[in-house]
């Protein structure tokens, strides 16, 4: 369906597109009868500004971008759960593929600002002056701060409940987590082995060596469930002869069977903060970084004592 312009509205209330724009702006020169009846019919026509005409008439876009290499249908929700903006979101695989899409927004005054996965692109977006908020982990850059989850601390939570439950052959699985600190988890797996691989090719591998572990952490829900499937297909019993536990505790970690113990990331405060962040930075306040709720363990089906 065509998007009503304010030339639909002048034919309807058979008025100058002048006086619409008077009209819907708030601005004089045109009486209040006229005003009223202008509003109306926008509304029953189903009108809404254009992002880019707010933009280039001086006002803010009431938008916040968020660039991500892959759709992360799972996660984004929750995030957005916080999250009081209208979120312009685009899926671009790459550090040049993000930075193409940040410069077009900001030559074409998008958005109001946007929110980093990493920081990597966060020189750059200070150079162009396009305001933004890291998402997860450390900026690392003046201007440009960090709304965190304590990671590190989950991480430190799993490893001490793998413990109890008497695991000493602990692997993580690592693979690209959205809105995370993969330096912090890593931290907290100083002598333990990582596999930084995105299939489930690397889960297969683990657990066919030897000596094979007995616990698995998923950096994402989608190892995890991947991991269950490998288990399977190597007659692993799960929780008997492996644990596995997943990060961020979507819906899918319930959807399967075992159900996944999971430590759950406060998402939805996240996106929250963030917003709160990135309005004080275009209020031109003074910044700095802000931490989330710590992490929660939820524990399920997928883990239990060791038996090997």
């Amino acid at each position: 369906m065509k998007r009503p312009t304010i030339t639909d509205i002048a034919k309807e209330a058979g008025v100058s597109k002048g006086a619409v724009s008077y009209a819907l702006n708030g601005r004089p020169g045109v009486s209040e009868a006229t005003r009223q009846r202008i509003t109306e019919i926008a509304r029953e026509l189903g009108w809404a500004p254009s992002s880019t005409a707010r933009a280039l008439s001086g006002g803010r876009t009431g938008a916040i971008g968020l660039v991500l290499d892959r759709p992360f249908e799972v996660v984004v929700p929750a995030l957005l759960d916080g999250f009081p903006d209208e979120l312009l979101i685009q899926v671009a695989a790459g550090r040049d593929a993000a930075l193409a899409v940040y410069r077009r927004w900001r030559a074409e005054r998008k958005v109001d600002g946007v929110l980093l996965t990493e920081p990597g692109c966060a020189a750059e977006l200070v150079r162009i002056g396009l305001p933004a908020v890291v998402l997860g982990g450390q900026g690392g850059v003046p201007g440009v701060p960090s709304v965190r989850v304590d990671d590190a601390t989950g991480a430190a939570e799993v490893l001490q409940y793998l413990a109890a439950l008497g695991h000493r052959r602990v692997v993580r699985v690592a693979g690209a987590a959205v809105f995370a600190d993969p330096a912090a988890r890593q931290r907290a797996f100083p002598a333990g082995p990582a596999h930084p691989e995105p299939s489930a090719d690397a889960v297969r591998r683990v657990l066919a060596g030897r000596p094979r572990p007995t616990a698995l952490v998923c950096d994402t829900d989608g190892l995890a469930v991947a991991a269950l499937a490998a288990a399977r297909e190597l007659g692993l019993a799960v929780p008997r002869d492996l644990s596995v536990v997943s990060w961020d505790d979507t819906p899918l970690c319930r959807l399967v069977r075992p159900a996944l113990t999971a430590i759950r990331r406060p998402l939805g405060e996240l996106g929250s903060l963030a917003a709160s962040v990135l309005h004080d930075v275009l209020a031109g306040e003074a910044t700095g970084d802000v931490g989330a709720s710590r992490p929660r363990l939820i524990t399920r089906g997928s883990t239990g004592p060791a038996h090997s």
